[in-house]
């Protein structure tokens, strides 16, 4: 079990840090004393010039991606709003998913009467654009393996897509069915790659992680 500052560092250097987040444990600090033990709290004990580029919900796990000191930060938050990093996810969903491979164009707003909740809305959501690709089917227990990749970055994007198409994501708390959830003690999402034109040497540099479930 990780102690209250261990990190998982993957990849380290002058201009950015590639860290390993366990499900369980804050992106960012929260509100209140008890919510500040996080990833970049942690990370900026080490590193004391390293800043928050984007964010993983607590339940998720994987790669998370930092910046060292303010050119490098706006130079990667950049990237990220050009849709020049490619994050892919690993999820085991509910129910046995037909073909191979798709796309999910489903808008996405606030459920305002239940926050922290999305949901998807036609109305006055945002565009948001998941595409996914079947790794494995499990006919016994009714599941499927996926690699998704989200165009957009919307909250809780993943998870609202997946439910809104009738496979909601193991162990998901928010948005599976009870049926579901008691099938993983954890959300069963993963951030399993990242890629990115690194800003300092400009090649394009791919860092993996598995997913442990």
């Amino acid at each position: 079990m990780l102690s209250r500052m261990s990190l998982d560092v993957l990849h380290a250097d002058d201009t950015l840090l590639v860290l390993n987040k366990p499900a369980g444990l804050l992106a960012v600090p929260g509100k209140g004393a008890d919510k500040q033990d996080c990833l970049a709290t942690r990370a900026q004990a080490r590193w004391p010039d390293a800043q928050v580029v984007h964010r993983l919900d607590m339940a998720t796990s994987g790669l998370m991606l930092m910046a060292r000191g303010a050119l490098a930060q706006r130079q990667l938050s950049a990237a990220f709003a050009a849709r020049q990093v490619r994050k892919r996810y690993v999820a085991l969903v509910d129910g046995v998913l037909a073909g191979e491979a798709g796309q999910i164009d489903l808008p996405i707003g606030a459920d305002w009467p239940n926050r922290p909740k999305q949901q998807v809305d036609h109305a006055n959501g945002k565009a948001s654009t998941t595409r996914w690709a079947v790794l494995g089917r499990d006919t016994a227990d009714s599941r499927t393996r996926l690699l998704l990749e989200p165009v957009t970055g919307r909250t809780h994007q993943l998870r609202v897509h997946l439910q809104a198409i009738g496979h909601p994501i193991l162990g998901d708390m928010l948005y599976a069915p009870l049926e579901a959830r008691v099938h993983s003690a954890r959300l069963c999402l993963h951030a399993c790659q990242l890629s990115l034109l690194h800003p300092t040497t400009g090649i394009w540099t791919t860092f993996d992680s598995p997913a442990p479930f």
